[in-house]
């Protein structure tokens, strides 16, 4: 196995006192003292490292952030993270080192494939619950995965709300002709059947549907089936920028000029900039609100608290916001138990989650989120704004 170098990160202040019937013994799978441990496996270094540095930078940031307010409870959030370099044997390799030495109340992870690995083990502690910035069905599934949730929609939810807006804004004209050009990898696959079905409740025509490779691809063939199929709408699943460039610029020269959009990962500011570049202003469905808007409290938190300690970093990508959205959701678990004088152990955090019905993000979210499914199902449509440089609301919060 390539060996990597690894980077530890601590961030907490030294143990809060113990409360007492809060604290249990290690026979029950959890340290005694008084800090709640959030352990993370993220991909630092390697092809995704790009995204591995902003969700390492949000979580701990957020746990800083809070412990600078009181913590939780008076307790400390400790973080500890090691780099995985996007590796899924490193990743559970660092999983499981820091649930020996540390009994950590919460884990964050880099991949669908990554949950899949350490459920059996998280569950069988019972003492930890997890998140990572996958959002595939299968890791949204409070009966096989009871320790997990996704920090946003699952990709078919996205999907389903691009489509209900794009019936909406059609509405009474003719119907939009729709092509899916997407991965073939889960990030890729996995939103496409739900926002077919929902295409086909809307009456909307799926023209074309095109499956490539995740990198390395010859974009002429595929863009000649475009040429026939002749859209009016694009959407891109699966890639964070490219070869979305390249098929807009093949589009064009071959006189195509459809409207271009993505969900969530494929809507940040690579993307969008790369896509300005070539005269086309991206659109899509967003989990969240972007760093630059002022009308969330939590994202002006955030902006602050980057401006003061990471003044070298300009704009909030969509990862770190989802990573300290991580971190929020992992407190207020934390808090929830401990207010119902329960330990925190896996069915109690689970449950306290699964309360959380009317929860309120700061603004993260537009409206009071539902996470009892383990992943909100709601997000908003964006586009790139060429005189302001950035996305833009294009629509209200849309609830799938």
């Amino acid at each position: 196995m390539t060996r990597i170098t690894r980077r530890r990160l601590v961030q907490g202040l030294g143990a809060a006192a113990t409360l007492g019937p809060f604290a249990i013994g290690t026979s029950h799978g959890q340290a005694a003292k008084g800090d709640i441990v959030v352990g993370a496996a993220q991909p630092m270094t390697g092809v995704f490292s790009f995204a591995g540095v902003a969700m390492n930078n949000g979580l701990q940031d957020y746990c800083a952030w809070r412990n600078s307010k009181g913590g939780v409870m008076g307790r400390k959030l400790k973080y500890v993270a090691e780099d995985s370099g996007f590796k899924l044997d490193q990743s559970v390799a660092i999983f499981k080192k820091i649930m020996a030495a540390e009994k950590p109340n919460f884990f964050y992870g880099e991949s669908t494939q990554w949950v899949k690995a350490i459920t059996a083990d998280a569950v069988a502690a019972g003492h930890v619950m997890t998140s990572s910035t996958s959002l595939a069905t299968v890791v949204a599934d409070p009966a096989s995965v009871p320790q997990h949730f996704v920090p946003g929609p699952t990709y078919p939810r996205l999907h389903e709300i691009l489509m209900e807006y794009i019936g909406r804004t059609y509405s009474g004209g003719a119907k939009p002709r729709i092509a899916y050009v997407y991965a073939d990898t889960e990030f890729g696959r996995d939103g496409i059947p739900g926002g077919k079905a929902r295409a086909q409740k809307l009456g909307l025509p799926i023209v074309e549907e095109i499956v490539t490779k995740q990198s390395g691809i010859d974009v002429a063939p595929e863009v000649a089936k475009l040429r026939r199929s002749r859209p009016d709408i694009v959407i891109f699943q699966g890639y964070i920028l490219a070869p979305m460039p390249e098929f807009v610029r093949q589009m064009a020269e071959a006189g195509l000029n459809p409207k271009i959009m993505g969900t969530a990962w494929g809507l940040d500011k690579p993307a969008y900039d790369a896509l300005a570049k070539l005269n086309v202003n991206l659109a899509g469905a967003s989990m969240y609100r972007y760093g630059h808007e002022t009308d969330s409290s939590m994202i002006n938190n955030m902006r602050e608290y980057m401006a003061k300690n990471r003044p070298d970093v300009k704009s909030i990508s969509p990862f770190y916001v989802s990573s300290w959205l991580a971190g929020m959701v992992f407190a207020e678990i934390a808090e929830r138990t401990m207010k119902a004088n329960k330990p925190l152990l896996l069915p109690n955090m689970k449950a306290a989650l699964e309360g959380m019905k009317e929860w309120d993000s700061g603004g993260i979210f537009g409206q009071l989120v539902d996470l009892s499914s383990h992943q909100v199902p709601i997000g908003r449509i964006y586009a790139y704004d060429p005189g302001k440089q950035a996305m833009e609301p294009a629509s209200g919060w849309i609830k799938v």
